[in-house]
């Protein structure tokens, strides 16, 4: 059934999700405690089963349930009986776990380099001026073969390019100690949230995200409870760097029968929450152009007006859940979301919005030719795997018996800026007696040889316009199986 439709709700006829219709993107929406994440759940599964991977992120931690067998939940029994789904029974989809901590999943990492200054410098909520130094010490570093790896490199390097600042001011400009002491400030507070542990090598290979398994694509299911919890900024910055990486390097495919990859972003109002106007407006290109690179990409938010209209508008699969109207606002609000749809004459949808019970929705997804189709109200169909979380002895089994086991898990720490800046710091002592270049971070341990090559491309265009070299270690473990 690779290219079968996927069987989405139950209005008085049967709503289906095209899938060459899937990477023009969709969204998900609703109240909390409406049904989002049982949707969420069910279309991860369907596109599993047609042989898509999917990334997701899993707030809440009750999507690990995606790695269990279902059907023993009488809601889900009497939800498939009233939609007369024939031959409903309990399957489970091949699941990786990862975790930015280490703790619940394989670790994920990135590079310093891999982020960039715009991310970065959204992370560290820099500004402009702060923003400009962070851009000169990435080019700085660049054009000297300073690898920025980790934060001790890019502290290393801070402290380099303010110690030597007249020595770069006529070919970049003034350097302000007082922007890279801020600079500096801003990444002891990242570090206190635990962001050390996700810059670092070996940097997350993205083959490794779209692996199928005995024909079903992979669920990858990001454990995001605990990081949400820390910093919802570095989990909103961690997925927006994912979607740019995937943009960045997945090539031209045009409109594929099915996607090659389905992107799921929950909580997807932390994305556009105090964003810079540069970064909305990457966001929006991204969205636009990676459909043809065979990416869809399905926000999941309470209101669809977190989104802003730029992109709202080329979320084509749309699943809307009850909203509330307490208060003036929210009648606004539930105004404004039943004009984002094609009406359908028979239904009024402002007053509907509002009296949907668990589980139902007004759903609207895109006919064969990409228009979206009037919107129909309906009956979610349930998912086939287990609803809700899985026990830790079960996630530990399956982290334990992952293709990924042990690789991810083993931190490299190889010469980057940080241990060229302490060598080159060591000769000029030994040479002139000059005091060494410092940096607030404890010697490295040495380094170990890297798992590829180094050359591994320049970092260009919509996040990284300055950087030159990555130097990131990408080895993929599946793809060497």
């Amino acid at each position: 059934m690779p290219n079968e439709p996927i069987l989405v709700a139950q209005s008085k006829e049967p709503i289906f999700l095209l899938p060459k219709m899937a990477n023009r993107h969709g969204l998900i929406a609703g109240a909390t405690g409406t049904g989002k994440t049982v949707t969420l759940q069910t279309l991860a599964e369907n596109f599993s089963v047609r042989g898509v991977p999917v990334f997701m992120a899993d707030v809440k931690g009750d999507l690990a349930g995606l790695s269990q067998p279902g059907g023993n939940n009488p809601k889900v029994v009497e939800r498939a009986k009233e939609l007369k789904i024939d031959n409903f029974k309990g399957e489970a989809c091949p699941v990786v776990f990862w975790d930015v901590f280490g703790e619940q999943g394989h670790p994920v990492r990135a590079t310093v380099s891999e982020m960039g200054p715009l991310l970065l410098g959204r992370l560290l909520e820099l500004n402009d001026t702060q923003e400009g130094v962070l851009n000169m010490v990435f080019k700085i570093a660049d054009e000297n073969g300073l690898l920025l790896l980790d934060l001790k490199d890019l502290r290393s390097m801070l402290q380099y390019v303010a110690d030597n600042a007249d020595q770069f001011k006529t070919q970049y400009g003034n350097i302000s100690a007082a922007s890279a002491g801020a600079i500096q400030r801003s990444l002891l507070a990242l570090e206190s949230q635990g962001a050390d542990k996700f810059f670092g090598e070996p940097a997350l290979n993205f083959d490794d995200l779209m692996q199928t398994q005995s024909g079903k694509g992979v669920i990858n299911i990001l454990a995001a409870d605990k990081l949400m919890q820390k910093s919802p900024k570095v989990y909103a910055t961690f997925l927006l760097w994912m979607l740019s990486e995937l943009f960045e390097n997945l090539p031209e495919i045009g409109d594929p029968e099915k996607p090659k990859l389905v992107f799921f972003f929950d909580e997807a109002h932390l994305l556009f929450a105090d964003v810079a106007p540069a970064v909305e407006q990457k966001i929006e290109q991204m969205v636009r152009l990676i459909r043809s690179k065979g990416v869809g990409v399905y926000f999941v938010s309470q209101n669809p007006l977190d989104i802003p209209e730029v992109v709202l508008g080329q979320l084509g699969n749309r699943v809307q859940h009850a909203l509330r109207a307490f208060t003036p606002r929210d009648q606004k609000a539930v105004k404004a979301a039943a004009e984002t749809f094609r009406q359908n004459p028979k239904l009024k949808v402002e007053t509907v919005l509002t009296e949907l019970a668990v589980g139902e929705a007004l759903v609207s997804m895109l006919d064969e030719n990409g228009s979206p189709q009037i919107v129909q109200r309906a009956k979610v169909v349930p998912p086939r795997s287990q609803v809700g979380a899985i026990t830790p002895d079960q996630r530990k089994q399956i982290i334990s018996s992952s293709v990924l086991s042990g690789h991810y898990e083993k931190a490299v720490d190889r010469e980057s800026a940080y241990e060229k800046l302490q060598a080159r710091a060591g000769k000029k002592t030994q040479t002139t007696g000059a005091p060494p270049v410092t940096a607030d971070a404890p010697a490295a341990e040495g380094t170990q040889p890297s798992l590829l090559a180094e050359a591994l491309g320049t970092v260009t265009a919509a996040f990284q316009p300055t950087i030159g070299p990555r130097g990131g270690v990408h080895d993929s473990v599946a793809s060497s199986m």
